[in-house]
């Protein structure tokens, strides 16, 4: 069974697992901080970012189904997303959610 990944609960049996989390951080490279800020003066969007934070979504929920395939999961439920901002130009993604077996 491919694991399931769902932002609710799921409405049967399970054993719970532990709480799992990825977590990335990833910085821009200059250049694109350049063309992002001259797009902030035209408008439109800022595809350089869309693409650096989808990646970083997608490697960040990777981390967080393997944590939970090392404690037997074949389900995270309860998942969240969480973005902050560490430092100029650098942003961290969080994901974390309930490990279980269903």
């Amino acid at each position: 069974m491919e694991m399931l990944l769902t932002t609710t609960d799921v409405k049967t049996d399970y054993e719970v697992l532990g709480i799992v989390r990825g977590s990335r951080v990833k910085a821009v490279h200059l250049g694109k901080d350049i063309r992002a800020f001259l797009k902030g003066i035209v408008g439109g969007d800022v595809s350089d970012y869309s693409k650096l934070m989808e990646d970083t979504r997608e490697n960040a929920v990777n981390d967080m189904v393997k944590e939970a395939e090392k404690l037997g999961a074949n389900a995270i439920i309860g998942i969240r997303f969480s973005s902050s901002q560490i430092a100029s130009g650098s942003s961290e993604i969080m994901v974390y959610g309930t490990a279980i077996k269903i």
